[in-house]
């Protein structure tokens, strides 16, 4: 182990490991599989960057977050280790330059998307490459049973078949019991082998407010509780309306989402990171890989869609390990919300092949063709044509790709890319503009590959060649599509939509049981285990989650809304909740008073009254007109 502890010092200047980062590291440097299940900031990426600088050859790191990616790289880099990426929106030569490092042993981790590991070049390149273990970070999004599931990561065990001897290390903060046995399997392990930290975050406070309104709430939180805070909400739209009315009273905001420019992501999450702005409001997007410890209060104002999501949003406060609140913000609203969420999430099957055949009509695909043809998809667009509603239309696509007949990749980071669509001789036959042979000469002269598959271009770079404006690269580009010469798919915020098999007709659509029913009914239980949370007004908020992920002797956290409570009530947790039952038990036999709730409760008088005021506080018990009470 003192090898480790030296890199460790050498390269981060820490004295020790924190708990169980030491025993994962003898398990993978032992060459065992290994699974870590660590909470949001428990220091993952030391457990697979320490025992590499101790290995011959590269780590390969799984991550879907390009955040993360750039952010592991540059803070490597700093502290003087050979670190790269390969990510959406880097060009072809450059993919190939860093791989070509990578065989030369010019790295020691390389991060790649899940989406990079199936192409023919990574596969080719890594064939030749000298890998001592690869690194499985979100590993929960391997499984099909876990909240986030991408079908993208099931091509993992696949490069597993390539180096069979490298041992697989799967991180992720957040995952049920059945998951954790999930990504064991998909991700070949040769024999389970676990090592799992306790959930229990015990600087942070849990907190639900049901309120009417929610806005004015969020208010008080953030002027009660000085520091940093991120705000959670569902849609885009709202990002902006809830920071502009933060900005409007006295409180530095900014909104944050998916769909902005990455300049803007960047400039936004610089100035929240160095403390220019206070507050971000974003949809789930924010967050991920973004490594801030002093964060005081995360704040939902709406529901997630389950607990895992949750419990890993609200971890992203207090990783300082100093106090903090993890607080969600509820109304009776919201239950109708969530419900609604399950009929918009799983679209009757009926209409998931009406959005397939719309699919089919609209990229002009016959029946018994399109197999591996690659689309720049503009959802909203398909939508408009074919009088679609979007967001049921997005999910019967995440349907048809769980069933296996697209893929659907948010390409958002992605190059502009050219196919030449006419042979080589036939382009040299045809008349062209001086302006297009110019462009084409410059295209065949930078970039190989254009007439074989779509390559990526950097516009950029061929104005610079050619002297030439952004504008003007674009024009004739366009031009040269419109003349059937290339194919071109420009940068621009749209995913692209890839026909994985040829083109069914409607009537052999199917869907498996596992693909549509089973995935409905887990999402089901998973917004009904966040409504429980939501609603629950005597079981401790920090138990509720630990029991969600299997940890079930543990005891009460003290410090979220339901346990301070209690604390008022000057009843212990356990006594209060003997007493709750013993009231429920006698008021099931009728209507009693209060002096008859006391002698058949047995207990001491000043605590039972302090129950029954909790209980009716909480509409738990009622009090007639007789002043009798009975059960709601």
């Amino acid at each position: 182990m003192q090898q480790y502890l030296q890199i460790l010092k050498q390269y981060w200047g820490y004295d020790e490991f924190r708990p169980l980062q030491a025993d994962i590291i003898r398990s993978i440097a032992a060459g065992k599989d290994t699974l870590g299940l660590m909470p949001t900031g428990g220091g993952k990426s030391l457990t697979f960057q320490v025992p590499t600088m101790a290995m011959e050859g590269l780590c390969i790191v799984v991550t879907p977050l390009i955040a993360l990616m750039k952010d592991q790289v540059e803070n490597l880099k700093t502290r003087g280790i050979a670190a790269a990426a390969i990510f959406s929106g880097m060009t072809h030569n450059d993919i190939l330059m860093t791989l070509d490092n990578a065989v030369f042993e010019a790295y020691k981790f390389l991060y790649v998307s899940p989406e990079r590991l199936a192409t023919p070049i990574f596969i080719e390149k890594i064939k030749q490459t000298k890998v001592c273990m690869i690194a499985v970070d979100e590993s929960h999004c391997i499984s099909q049973w876990g909240y986030d599931f991408r079908p993208s990561y099931l091509r993992i065990a696949d490069i597993r078949e390539l180096l069979p001897d490298v041992p697989v290390l799967a991180l992720t903060a957040t995952a049920t019991p059945e998951v954790v046995v999930d990504i064991q399997t998909q991700l070949q392990f040769k024999e389970p082998n676990l090592f799992q930290k306790s959930f229990h975050r015990f600087n942070l406070a849990y907190v639900v407010r049901t309120v009417e309104n929610k806005d004015e709430n969020l208010l008080k939180i953030l002027n009660s509780v000085p520091g940093t805070s991120v705000v959670y909400v569902r849609n885009r739209k709202k990002t902006k309306e809830v920071a502009d009315f933060l900005n409007l009273n006295g409180i530095s905001a900014e909104n944050f989402h998916a769909g902005l420019k990455n300049e803007t992501k960047d400039a936004k999450q610089a100035r929240w990171k160095s403390d220019e702005t206070r507050v971000i409001v974003s949809t789930n997007a924010f967050g991920m890989g973004i490594d801030k410890a002093e964060v005081r209060t995360v704040v939902h104002l709406d529901l997630p869609d389950s607990l895992e999501a949750y419990f890993q949003e609200a971890g992203r406060a207090g990783r300082d390990e100093k106090k903090a609140y993890a607080v969600l913000l509820y109304n009776n609203g919201d239950a109708v919300k969530m419900r609604k969420r399950v009929s918009d999430t799983f679209p009757g099957k009926e209409m998931v092949v009406k959005v397939y055949e719309a699919l089919g009509n609209y990229f002009q695909i016959g029946v018994g063709s399109g197999l591996d043809a690659v689309f720049a998809f503009d959802i909203a667009d398909f939508c408009i044509k074919f009088k679609l509603p979007i967001l049921i239309s997005f999910n019967c696509l995440k349907i048809l790709q769980q069933a296996g007949y697209i893929e659907l990749t948010d390409e958002q980071d992605s190059s502009s890319r050219v196919l030449f669509t006419v042979g080589k001789d036939d382009l040299y036959k045809q008349k062209h503009s001086p302006e297009q042979e110019k462009l084409m000469h410059i295209l065949l002269r930078s970039y190989t590959g254009l007439f074989t598959d779509l390559a990526s271009i950097n516009e950029d770079t061929l104005a610079k060649r050619l002297e030439w404006t952004h504008d003007k690269i674009y024009e004739q580009l366009v031009g040269l599509a419109k003349d059937r010469i290339i194919q071109y798919i420009p940068r621009k915020k749209t995913p692209v939509l890839t026909f994985v098999r040829e083109r069914e007709a409607t009537n052999r659509v199917v869907f498996t049981k596992e693909t549509y029913e089973d995935r409905r009914e887990r999402y089901i239980s998973r917004v009904k285990s966040v409504l429980d949370y939501a609603q629950e007004e005597n079981i401790c908020r920090s138990q509720i989650l630990l029991a969600y992920f299997g940890e079930k002797e543990t005891s009460s956290c003290g410090k979220c809304d339901i346990c301070l409570k209690k604390r008022e009530l000057q009843v212990s947790t356990n006594e209060f909740e003997t007493i709750r039952q013993a009231i429920h038990l006698v008021l099931k036999s009728g209507e009693l008073t209060v002096n008859s709730v006391i002698k058949k409760t047995k207990f001491k008088e000043s605590k039972v009254i302090e129950v029954v005021r909790f209980m009716l506080d909480n509409d738990q018990i009622i009090e007639n007109k007789s002043m009798k009470l009975m059960l709601k």
